[in-house]
Parts: C-alpha cells; sequence; structure tokens
C-alpha cells in the first residue's frame, strides 16, 4: 500500500523541469501519460489492496494467539539450532516424523606422524 502512495505522489510531482515540451498548463505529454498511467495502476490495484487489507485483518487475532502460544517453543529451538546453514533440507519419514539431519563438516587432513609414529586424535 505504502508503495502504490509513494508511486501516486511520485506521479503528481511536477517533471516540467525534464520536459522540453510542456503545453499551457505546464505539464508535458510525457508526465501526463505517466499520471494516466499510475492512475489506471491504481485503479486496478485498489480491489486487490482492499481484499488483502481484509485478509490481513480476519487472521491478526489468529496470529497473535499463534505468537502467544508458539513463541517460548520457538525461541527454545532457535536456541538449540544454531544456524540452519549447518542442517540438510528437513526429510518427512513414511510414519510422519519430521528429521533435521546436521551436516558433518570435512574431517581436517590427517596430521603428520609424530616421532614415534604416533597420531594425535
Amino acid at each position: 500500500m505504502k508503495q502504490l502512495i509513494a508511486a501516486a505522489a511520485i506521479a503528481l510531482l511536477p517533471l516540467s523541469a525534464t520536459a522540453q515540451d510542456s503545453d499551457e498548463d505546464g505539464f508535458s505529454l510525457m508526465e501526463e501519460g505517466a499520471r494516466m498511467f499510475l492512475r489506471g495502476m491504481m485503479d486496478e490495484a485498489e480491489p486487490a489492496l482492499r481484499e488483502l487489507r481484509r485478509l490481513v485483518e480476519d487472521m491478526e487475532p489468529a496470529m497473535r494467539q499463534f505468537v502467544q502460544e508458539m513463541g517460548p517453543a520457538l525461541n527454545d529451538l532457535a536456541e538449540k539450532i544454531d544456524d540452519f546453514s549447518n542442517y540438510h533440507p528437513p526429510e518427512m519419514l513414511p510414519n510422519g516424523d519430521i528429521i533435521l539431519r546436521r551436516k558433518v563438516p570435512m574431517p581436517a587432513a590427517p596430521e603428520a606422524p609424530g616421532e614415534n609414529g604416533e597420531i594425535d586424535l
């Protein structure tokens, strides 16, 4: 919504400083075309934005309840899972269980054997 308002504000700004040809009202054909285009875009988008606003208003109570109930559990999970890039994508088993497998780091190159042929592990 804010983007459409910003686009409309830009369309209504006088562009006569950049336009060479202007008519008696001070508006060039380019300015008038841009205004008509943006007005048409706003007219087309208005019903969809109205529907989106209604949908968000309908979902707000459910989202608030979800955050109140699941917020602490999600915080605990975030503390246990340090970085999602350390894990493979989730796998769902036939019984419905979901598994998050941690990526195994590549082992470092083995060190050179010591004096007695021993290797530190």
